[in-house]
């Protein structure tokens, strides 16, 4: 791992997409679009979300359900019916979220609350979202985290289903290896993505 870390062009682009993150602006539009690439990326590519959301974009915000779900469809993606339901549902829900991540600086209570209160957003989603407009210390544990976990004897076998209490039990893992890297666990993420695929996405 240590490896990884220290390639400097590696490095350059992990740096480079964490600016994006932070530098992006967090305008009520480009929020829900992270918040719906999050909720379209939950057992599905993290490459088809993103290219459904660039085709989508203001879409997100405007196209009834019937209208989303075949959009959808027409793009090829898995899930078009349950999707597009959640993404309607989590449009009620939107004043809502931008006033908790601008009022609570917990962002442990912010993933809690997305992951009760938003559809199709469990711990990973709420975490990877989070992720994508700024926060720096939540673990966004998928099959290639987990993989690279496993490789490298950090946890003894790849759980199937992640409980929540799962999920906080290898976040902290996560956590012990990026304070042993100097480096924030958004920073993590990335380094673990590249080395299981070979690619920095989002």
């Amino acid at each position: 791992m240590e490896k990884i870390v220290s390639d400097g062009k590696v490095r350059g682009t992990v740096l480079k997409r964490l600016r994006q993150f932070e530098e992006a602006e967090a305008s009520r539009e480009r929020i829900f679009s992270e918040l719906c690439f999050c909720i379209l990326t939950a057992n599905c590519s993290a490459e088809g979300g993103l290219r459904v959301q660039e085709e989508i974009g203001e879409g997100f915000l405007k196209l009834s359900r019937s209208q989303l779900s075949r959009r959808l469809r027409s793009l090829g993606y898995r899930y078009p019916n349950t999707r597009a339901k959640y993404i309607v549902e989590a449009r009620k829900r939107c004043e809502d979220v931008l006033r908790i991540i601008n009022e609570d600086g917990d962002p442990t209570r912010v993933r809690r609350w997305l992951a009760d209160n938003v559809p199709g957003i469990g711990f990973k989603e709420a975490s990877h979202f989070l992720r994508n407009i700024g926060f720096k210390n939540l673990a966004i544990i998928d099959k290639h985290v987990l993989r690279v976990l496993h490789r490298y004897g950090y946890i003894v076998s790849i759980p199937q289903n992640l409980s929540r209490a799962k999920y906080l039990e290898i976040e902290k893992i996560l956590s012990k290896i990026a304070g042993e890297l100097n480096m924030t666990l958004a920073e993590l993420d990335l380094y673990l993505w590249y080395m299981d695929t070979g690619r920095i996405l989002k």
